[in-house]
Order: C-alpha cells, then structure tokens, then sequence
C-alpha cells in the first residue's frame, strides 16, 4: 500500500501546547475510525510552522478525505517512492 508524506502549513505549530496537540490528536484518530482500517496515521513531526505526517493509504484522495474531514490542512502530500537510511549505504 503506498506511503504519504503530508505537508500541514500551521503557523506557531511549534508553540502548541502537549492539550492542543493532542486534541488535533485526537480528532485524527476519530476520523480515522470513521474512515475504516485501508487509512493509518504512522507519525508527525512538528516544526516551527509545519506539520510532517506519514500515512499509508490506498490513494491521495483518501488522504485528502481524511484532511477535510477533520478539518486539518493538507498543502502538499508526496507519495513515498523509496525509504533510504545508514544502511542503505552498506553492501
């Protein structure tokens, strides 16, 4: 099943405090149920204005589905071609 990084625009996202992350949390968890297992939330990073999530999912638009839904920003979603690392180096 292919993989998604999202890019979520979210000015100060670095300022959130742990309750609003975990009410943005939260919401993503009760639209994800609602959307059914084919969708899961792996992780996201949080930077000074942005967003990082990883999703695996069946296609971009469930991913946009998911977004609209809970009303969370979808910018920029890429689909994960290849995952590198250290030992990807090592023969």
């Amino acid at each position: 099943m292919p993989k998604y990084i999202i890019e979520r625009i979210v000015p100060e996202a670095g300022k959130l405090s742990g309750a609003e992350l975990q009410a943005i949390a939260q919401k993503s968890r009760d639209v994800l149920q609602d959307l059914g297992p084919s969708i899961q939330w792996i992780q996201s990073s949080v930077t000074d204005d942005r967003l990082y999530c990883t999703y695996i999912a069946p296609s971009e638009e469930l991913i946009r589905e998911h977004a609209r839904r809970g009303g969370f920003p979808a910018d920029r979603v890429s689909e994960v071609h290849e995952v590198i690392d250290p030992t990807t180096a090592e023969t």
